[in-house]
């Protein structure tokens, strides 16, 4: 076994441990009897086994108390974190295509725009036309390779931002000539500066009469995006996915802009690659999309990713052609997991299936402690706890995509909708058809597919059941359609608008609950069904007006200058003198 290191720094011991460490690896560490450390763990109320896991808070705590200062160790970092300084021999490294993303609002032709970078390469024309959604690809301009990431939302870039996954080195924020700047589109700005990612400002549709470039210039400034030419340091780029105006211009601009980061790989480095998009094949089983950032994968190697790990059994291009191998740059499609990875997550080469299954299981133990903090973190404010309280109406959902990227990106933005009085409680998400055993699991749940179908027995068992299934093509449409059904979740407010005013001259009788009084109006008009209030009065009380009189007559509305009834339910505490108010009342929808 190899020697722990232990430090003596200004006379101080010092010990690494990482962030989860069992109670027998502590113990050689600090080079003691285990029986001492499960001891000094019972004293501090710790109740734990030889083979227990502890966190790296409690395991400092038992270090300290022997003497040891415990150092977080920054070699055992998370697996799906990227290390700040990845590992390579720079004498060996090369350049590598830069990873561009590209970004926007959802109507604004980021779509075409991608699709007309892709015909006009000749490589990828040649290839008869891809219709299958690859996730990744490359295109060569002036003999330089270029890869392009087709992200299925903002979501899930965050989510790769979120595991650490800093993979893009451009970026190109398409805002429509004819539309200008919209909520997407500082969306967008937001994500690429926080993510410190230089990007280029396409502007799409200057092939439209009502195109005004000058207008978009004027309003990406106000966002402080200001273009080269007036003194900024952006570069904006007219182009026109529909004539492909403008598009070497802009592919000239990212080779340029990337110089910037000069990305290099060593291509007989350590393997280090990027998960871009995941989905199950029936008869293939888990498939994932990844772009090389380090090293080579060739069929054959063994891989670990996140929870998962596999041999790689076959590798597709961009254009769904096989391969043998992958380099720095490269998008490929791979199949050998054994699990459906997530999206963001980092893939690492090991050398044998007995190294990634060690590596698998540090993850798993990571993750079950991580989530087992998490738990005890979530605060009595949380919205789960008030959920269980009953203070939360929560619309409970069953979320089937197409592909984990796009079940992140949906699971992700429905969370978000959650406020002090809704919330959505996704009870189970998956990648693959709606199945039988998700219609009998949501009795009470709405079913939603995004790009995916439903099976013949879960169609039977939809129909049997009476469950609510709905399937949907675009993102937007999900999020606007839970939106709405939350509204309905949430109280109504109430909205009080003053309609006149009447001082109370005689009270006639006094009930439990109502009481009738004489009065007359000062202005405006009071109807039968109005709430009455004191004018001055800082209470909330109110009463509702049950009926109306003037002389002997009932009425159904009195207005002018003029003496009237009136009897009022659930306010006996007015009396002769007091001046009230008559409120119509209304319930308002709340909107998210």
């Amino acid at each position: 076994m190899q020697e722990e290191k232990i430090e003596k720094i200004e006379d101080k011991i010092t010990v690494d441990i990482p962030e989860v460490i069992q109670v027998k690896e502590l113990a050689e560490k600090l080079k003691k009897p285990v029986v001492e450390v499960i001891s000094e763990l019972v004293k501090n109320g710790v109740m734990a086994t030889i083979n227990e896991d502890i966190d790296f808070e409690t395991a400092a705590i038992i270090s300290e108390n022997f003497g040891v200062e415990a150092i977080k160790s920054e070699a055992e970092e998370k697996r799906h974190v990227v290390r700040k300084e990845l590992n390579r021999d720079e004498e060996n490294c090369v350049p590598r295509p830069p990873i561009v993303i590209v970004m926007g609002h959802v109507d604004h032709g980021k779509t075409s725009l991608l699709d007309a970078v892709r015909k006009a390469d000749v490589v990828s024309s040649e290839s008869g036309g891809i219709t299958q959604h690859v996730g990744a690809y490359q295109v060569e301009h002036n003999g330089k390779k270029i890869t392009f990431l087709d992200t299925p939302g903002h979501e899930a870039f965050s989510t790769m931002r979120a595991r650490g996954a800093q993979i893009t080195d451009v970026g190109i924020l398409v805002v429509a000539a004819d539309d200008g700047v919209k909520p997407q589109t500082i969306e967008s700005i937001n994500h690429l500066k926080s993510a410190n990612i230089p990007f280029i400002v396409a502007i799409n549709k200057i092939d439209k009469p009502e195109a005004d470039i000058e207008r978009v210039k004027t309003e990406l400034t106000e966002h402080k995006v200001v273009p080269e030419e007036w003194g900024g340091d952006t570069v904006f780029v007219p182009v026109s996915a529909k004539t492909q105006e403008g598009l070497d211009q802009l592919l000239e601009m990212v080779l340029l802009v990337s110089e910037i980061k000069n990305p290099k790989a060593d291509p007989d480095g350590q393997l280090w690659a990027t998960v871009i998009e995941t989905h199950l094949d029936k008869g293939k089983g888990p498939i994932a999309t990844i772009v090389i950032q380090n090293g080579t994968l060739k069929v054959g190697n063994f891989i670990v990713c996140g929870g998962s790990y596999g041999k790689i059994k076959a590798m597709e291009n961009y254009l769904l052609k096989k391969v043998d191998k992958a380099i720095p740059g490269d998008p490929v499609r791979i199949l050998g997991l054994k699990d459906v990875p997530q999206v963001g997550e980092i893939i690492e080469g090991v050398s044998s299936e007995q190294n990634a299954r060690a590596e698998v299981a540090k993850y798993d133990r990571f993750e079950a402690l991580k989530s087992m903090n998490d738990r005890k973190s979530i605060g009595v404010k949380g919205i789960s706890e008030k959920i269980k309280l009953g203070n939360v109406k929560e619309l409970k959902i069953v979320l089937k995509a197409d592909v984990r990227g796009s079940l992140e990106a949906i699971s992700e933005s429905l969370k978000k909708l959650a406020n002090d009085d809704v919330a959505v409680n996704i009870i189970r998400e998956g990648v693959g058809e709606i199945s039988e055993s998700d219609i009998s699991l949501a009795s009470d749940a709405i079913i939603m597919g995004f790009r995916v179908g439903t099976s013949y027995t879960g169609q039977r068992a939809a129909k049997q059941s009476g469950t609510e299934v709905r399937l949907y093509d675009i993102i937007y449409d999900v999020v606007d359609d839970i939106k709405l059904a939350l509204e309905d979740l949430m109280p109504k407010e109430i909205i009080e608008t003053e309609s006149g005013k009447a001082r109370i001259l005689k009270v006639f009788k006094h009930g439990k609950k109502d009481i009738i009084l004489g009065a007359k109006l000062l202005s405006g008009k009071v109807t039968k069904d109005m709430i009455v209030k004191k004018t001055v009065d800082e209470s909330d009380a109110r009463g509702e007006i049950l009926g109306l009189k003037i002389v002997k007559d009932e009425v159904a509305e009195v207005s002018g200058d003029r003496d009237f009834g009136l009897n009022v339910k659930n306010f006996t505490t007015l009396e002769e003198g007091d001046q009230i108010t008559f409120l119509i009342r209304e319930e308002k929808k709340k909107k998210l």
